[in-house]
């Protein structure tokens, strides 16, 4: 496309303008990123102007010379400009990552960038009354190591409940900090993080020089507070989401699809730490007579005081999860077979003490019945080690009912039949 003899002009023009901004700035003095800044502002300014106005250059010159001649507006510019970058980076970070540390460190580093003299960032999330840590990072570059944790008479605490900024000018002589260690010095400012009314977090920011903040920072850090707080909402709504994912609709307990993750977590754990673990699959007998008599409400009710009940008995390092109908399966981390049996007979046992009344007014009365696995004895992967302690399960519910049978060799994969072959 050939360039018009006007197009050409115009251009020279905008050029012309530009060099004369730029050796105008350079007698001012001034910083070259500050030059550099306005300089684009001017670009985009004539370029523009070109647009729809391409014979007005003395306007565009008195422009360019009322621009170059404000400091006051070029600061601002400046400002908004950074503002505008912050909230750029934030916004590319919380649309690419539902991970909260990761948004939450984008904050810390965004305000120690952005507020002159920062000495830490430090951000609390607020859930139920209690303040627990989130990010940090200090003017030396470390991060993730808080400044200290929260008194609960003290600044942060404070903010949360009250969900107002608070601005301390001076640590030393403010009653928050009265009962503060007596190196503690400088300034700090508090900002509750808040969704709607509900505060989620407070985020601080402190520096050794004295006094307040001006109207650009707490216009900085509160586009900052915000950010952190929709990421802290977030990330709560996703675990949520994930939570119901991974659990039982009836019972709580994690699911089928959670299982396969965790066994096969166990799995490459135990191969790359070289130990052994036990799978065990159970089977409530008894329970399909109760539904057919009193019904699935009934059944529903059963089914979560006996899965809850067997919950509250496994170690916090132990996997249950319900594998379908009345089965369970647990995992037990660095089992062998005498350990995995030890806790097949506490769980016989518990059923024995189980109190439930039905609605006749008869004593509910269930029994157990499971198979054991241990790998690698009986099985190398997750797939095979469920195979062969539901073959055991099997064994049991057949042979002796209210049993836990022992799975025998080695299961491997299951073999493939052509269906209408040669």
């Amino acid at each position: 496309m050939l360039v018009s003899e006007k197009q050409k002009r115009m251009g020279d023009n905008r050029l012309k303008i530009l060099a004369e901004a730029r050796g105008f700035l350079e007698k001012q003095g001034g910083s070259a990123s500050d030059r550099e800044t306005l300089l684009k502002l001017l670009d985009i300014l004539t370029a523009a102007l070109e647009r729809y106005s391409p014979e007005d250059i003395p306007i565009t010159q008195g422009i360019a010379r009322e621009l170059i001649n404000n400091r006051a507006l070029l600061a601002m510019l400046k400002q908004q400009t950074d503002e505008l970058d912050a909230l750029k980076k934030l916004s590319i970070n919380l649309t690419s990552s539902l991970d909260l540390p990761d948004v939450l460190d984008a904050v810390v580093s965004e305000a120690v960038r952005l507020i002159e003299n920062a000495r830490d960032v430090n951000i609390f999330l607020y859930r139920n009354y209690r303040l627990s840590f989130g990010a940090a990072l200090d003017s030396d570059g470390v991060r993730n190591k808080p400044f200290s944790k929260p008194r609960s008479n003290g600044l942060t605490y404070t903010v949360a409940r009250q969900g107002e900024i608070i601005i301390v000018e001076d640590m030393r002589n403010h009653p928050l900090f009265a009962t503060a260690p007596k190196d503690w010095s400088g300034s700090i400012i508090a900002i509750p993080l808040k969704v709607g009314d509900a505060v989620v977090g407070v985020m601080n920011l402190s520096r050794l020089t004295l006094g307040g903040f001006s109207p650009s920072e707490l216009r900085l850090l509160s586009l900052l507070s915000d950010q952190a707080a929709v990421a802290i909402s977030n990330a709560s709504l996703h675990q949520m989401i994930s939570r119901q994912a991974y659990s039982d609709t009836l019972t709580g307990l994690p699911n089928r699809r959670a299982l396969d993750e965790r066994l096969e977590e166990e799995v490459q754990s135990a191969r790359r730490n070289n130990y052994s673990f036990a799978v065990i699959m159970m089977d409530l007998d008894g329970f399909k007579e109760v539904n057919d008599t009193y019904g699935h409400s009934v059944g529903d009710d059963v089914l979560r005081l006996v899965f809850n009940q067997m919950a509250r008995g496994v170690r916090n390092t132990d996997f249950l999860a319900r594998y379908g109908g009345d089965e369970l399966t647990l995992i037990l981390t660095q089992s062998d077979m005498s350990s995995a049996q030890i806790v097949a007979e506490k769980i016989v046992e518990g059923m024995g003490k189980l109190k439930y009344k039905l609605p006749d007014g008869r004593k509910l009365k269930l029994g157990i019945s499971g198979g054991i696995a241990i790998f690698p004895v009986n099985a190398r992967n997750g797939p095979d080690m469920l195979r062969a302690a539901d073959a055991a399960l099997y064994q049991a519910k057949k042979h002796k009912r209210g049993a836990f049978e022992v799975a025998r060799g080695i299961t491997g994969p299951l073999a493939t039949h052509r269906i209408g072959g040669e």
